[in-house]
């Protein structure tokens, strides 16, 4: 790091929205590093109309075997249901690509009495699963923005799926923070760094630090010419609080 990014931390700006538990761990970081920490979505969906859907000619009814890879798949796919007024059969299948989805579908259904699957955070864990019904098809609720690595691992597996887009990742509206200033932004997808450019073209670093999430979304910054301060997960921080809590150790310490 040079000099100039080695300045105090007082402040930073988190890329998506306020956490409704106090003791989350971005407060917990706040309060150790006496650092103010705010909130705000840079991206946010929102959902396909039905008659819009009508015109991708899918029939939801069809498919006993859904396959999930986020909370918004879980809320637009029953409120997809719902709107036009599928009945779910008892019998469908969840495959769910991490256990906190297959725990949120609780929300619509009675959880023991359902056929739930889940993996641990991969596509490639759930795959073995859905070997299992190879002769079998799947409906994949998902939004306009998918990464890659998804389609491209459930296409080499030969899974029979059909991707069925229910809700749009949208850009949010930030420019009510034209003029507002933060020591580090912390980012959590590529969408989140397309953002920053749809809203601010003319964007200038300086000596603003980035703590991306992930290896896509480092990417993504580093596309724009943008540098990347604080990268997680990494062997000493596996999450992103634990890399900028170090990071602020460390330069907060003069």
């Amino acid at each position: 790091m040079t000099d100039i990014r080695k300045a105090k931390v007082r402040s930073i700006l988190v890329s998506q929205p306020e956490p409704t538990t106090e003791s989350h761990p971005f407060f917990t970081l706040a309060d150790k590093h006496k650092v103010d920490v705010d909130f705000r979505s840079f991206i946010h969906v929102e959902g396909v109309t039905a008659s819009n859907f009508r015109k991708d000619k899918i029939q939801i009814r069809e498919y006993r075997n859904v396959i999930l890879t986020s909370k918004n798949a879980v809320d637009h796919y029953f409120r997809m249901c719902e709107d036009m007024r599928v009945q779910i059969s008892p019998d469908t299948r969840y495959f769910c690509i991490s256990e906190a989805i297959a725990y949120y579908l609780q929300k619509y259904v009675v959880y023991r009495k359902r056929k739930i699957y889940h993996g641990n955070l991969k596509i490639d864990e759930l795959i073995p699963t859905l070997k299992k019904f190879k002769n079998e098809k799947f409906l994949m609720p998902s939004s306009d923005s998918l990464k890659p690595s998804i389609p491209n691992a459930l296409e080499a597996a030969n899974i029979n799926y059909t991707r069925a887009i229910l809700f749009n990742t949208v850009v949010s509206d930030l420019s009510d923070l034209e003029d507002v200033f933060y020591d580090i932004l912390v980012f959590f997808s590529p969408s989140g760094i397309k953002s920053l450019y749809e809203n601010f073209p003319d964007f200038k670093q300086n000596n603003t630090r980035l703590a991306c999430f992930g290896s896509t979304t480092q990417k993504e910054a580093e596309n724009h010419g943008l540098i990347v301060d604080i990268p997680a997960p990494t062997p000493d921080a596996p999450s992103m609080t634990k890399a900028i809590s170090d990071y602020i150790k460390d330069v907060n310490k003069k």
